[in-house]
């Protein structure tokens, strides 16, 4: 969410709009280190950190008496808020509001479904499982479902999102507006002397018949990583020739090192970092157990010119991985992954390398920042004058 915020704001703020972002004191994070308060908002928004808090700790109602004093000055033609920044009983005041859905509690649901299907047969169900799914899911879904008609428009990031939103959450077809994420065209491109460096870093060979898997993001359970892991142990019993190669951290950092030498663990990784990490892979493995949002690091990989293999939910299905050419699909337990990381071995290096050709194409054309904010661009014309509505 804060990456797809970033994104989003910078690129309309070099389209010209003025843009102020009201948000947490800013941490030294890679994203945020060059931003300061005082950004020149000619060429980047304009950044306000509202004060008595920790960095990156959210407080809605002091980034609301920033958001009003602002507002006094100039009034804003359009108010964007990142899920439930502005809580519902604020959000109802401002007719000219339009929220982005990183994540609805019916799809916390299904989250809570998946993991709890991967259990052994032996593995007693959590203690907390109940606990969360009598005392804390399901009446939020009933919440949201209550509160959510007091956001004026609602932009939902997949096209499963937005059917959510129109048929169980009750929103009125013309306030729900699909438009997917989109990440930095110019910052993930196939790069084969990338490949190289980053393949001779690690010690990985460089033959076509070696087979490197990449996963990117958090080492924790609704991850995914309890699958990639047993799944790579059994595929390095069939086959000699394969690699992992994991960008994160957590709890399952020390998992995968009882892999031995075909698995390497990247740690966390930044922008340029990333770069080398896509190119240096074969395939994209993303065996999430949280079919929430729309996850960037699907389209950082297609841009980069590789096939996907992603868990069969309905946001990915219909909105990423449209095509069965894009990569391979699997029902999100140990069989099924296990399965098609065998159908992409045996295909080997080069019909994957044919097959991440499609993606970027598709990707260049679908998942590209710029693609992004006109969307986003076009939506709050349209909520400023109902004359931009009207397309010829």
């Amino acid at each position: 969410m804060e990456r797809h915020a970033f994104t989003l704001y910078t690129a309309l703020a070099r389209r010209g709009h003025r843009v102020h972002i009201f948000t947490s004191p800013l941490d030294t994070s890679p994203e945020t280190k060059n931003i300061t308060p005082v950004s020149d908002e000619t060429i980047n928004p304009k950044i306000h950190s509202h004060g008595d808090a920790k960095p990156g700790k959210w407080r809605y109602n002091k980034a609301w008496e920033l958001y009003q004093e602002e507002n006094r000055k100039e009034p804003f033609d359009v108010v964007h808020s990142e899920s439930v920044a502005l809580p519902h009983w604020i959000a109802r005041e401002v007719p000219n509001l339009a929220v982005s859905w990183h994540g609805i509690a019916l799809e916390s649901l299904q989250s809570i479904i998946y993991q709890d299907l991967i259990r052994k047969p032996d593995e007693p169900r959590s203690q907390g499982f109940n606990e969360s799914l009598y005392g804390a899911v399901l009446p939020k879904i009933l919440d949201e479902i209550r509160f959510f008609h007091n956001y004026a428009h609602h932009i939902a990031i997949s096209d499963s999102c937005g059917e959510m939103l129109r048929d169980v959450y009750q929103i009125p077809e013309k306030r729900v507006h699909v438009i997917l994420n989109g990440v930095d065209e110019n910052g993930f491109t196939s790069d084969k002397k990338l490949r190289s460096l980053f393949r001779s870093k690690l010690g990985l060979p460089e033959n076509s018949t070696a087979i490197v898997l990449g996963a990117a993001g958090r080492l924790v359970k609704d991850k995914g990583h309890p699958l990639l892991y047993e799944a790579f142990a059994k595929l390095i019993k069939t086959h000699s020739n394969v690699y992992l190669v994991v960008a994160g951290s957590g709890p399952w950092e020390n998992r995968y090192k009882e892999l031995g030498a075909k698995v390497s663990i990247l740690g966390s990784l930044n922008p340029n970092e990333l770069k080398g990490f896509y190119n240096g892979i074969d395939v994209f493995v993303n065996p999430t157990l949280r079919p929430q949002g729309l996850d960037l690091t699907l389209m950082e990989a297609m841009l980069s010119g590789k096939p996907v293999m992603a868990s069969r939910y309905a946001s990915i299905k219909r909105s990423i991985v449209v095509n069965d050419e894009f990569g391979f699909m699997f029902a999100p337990n140990v069989k099924a992954l296990t399965a098609v990381m065998d159908v992409a071995v045996a295909e080997g290096a080069e019909r994957l390398a044919e097959r991440g050709r499609k993606c970027k194409e598709y990707a260049a054309e679908m998942f590209t920042a710029t693609k992004m904010a006109l969307a986003y661009e076009r939506l709050f014309l349209c909520i400023k004058d109902q004359r931009f509505c009207i397309y010829p």
